[in-house]
């Protein structure tokens, strides 16, 4: 709160006419309820605030020693190389290079075509971590729910090299 005192008059000599002397008015003013209000509309803003929840997606891992067996027509795999290019191929057909901004309308094409259809992505231990990120995206863009990860072997680089 505010708080008005009274000081002592001004004292010194003045020549020619007289003034009436004036007392000079002292505030005082209380900073605590200034203080209080901004630190009530800081936990306010605070506690208000969303935050944003991070996103995650669900894996689900298969036990380390069962065996899973998958006909081939029903495999579609995805190999990203160490530079990061994108190769596919459905089976035991060569493989084919797809630019990213085309994957997700072949992933949504290829689903739809074969309900049980699994994506296999083969990602190149050179290649950039988000790369594999991408495609993770895009896969779960497309609403593919089936896929797995596996390392790309020496046999998967030799068979985009012929390709290439």
């Amino acid at each position: 709160m505010g708080a008005v005192g009274e000081v002592a008059p001004r004292s010194g000599k003045r020549k020619g006419k007289k003034r009436r002397k004036m007392a000079r008015v002292g505030i005082r003013m209380d900073m605590t309820p200034m203080v209080d209000v901004a630190f009530l509309l800081l936990t306010f803003f605070m506690l208000t605030t969303v935050f944003s929840a991070p996103q995650t997606m669900e894996i689900n891992l298969p036990p380390k020693d069962v065996k899973v067996e998958v006909a081939e027509k029903n495999l579609f795999t995805l190999r990203v190389t160490g530079d990061g290019s994108i190769f596919w191929n459905l089976g035991t057909e060569p493989p084919q290079k797809v630019e990213f901004k085309d994957l997700r309308n072949l992933l949504v094409e290829r689903n739809a075509a074969n309900p049980r259809l699994i994506n296999l992505i083969k990602v190149d231990r050179k290649a950039k971590y988000h790369n594999m990120v991408d495609i993770l995206d895009e896969l779960q863009i497309a609403n593919v729910g089936r896929f797995s990860l596996a390392p790309m072997l020496e046999a998967d680089v030799k068979e985009v090299e012929k390709v290439l």
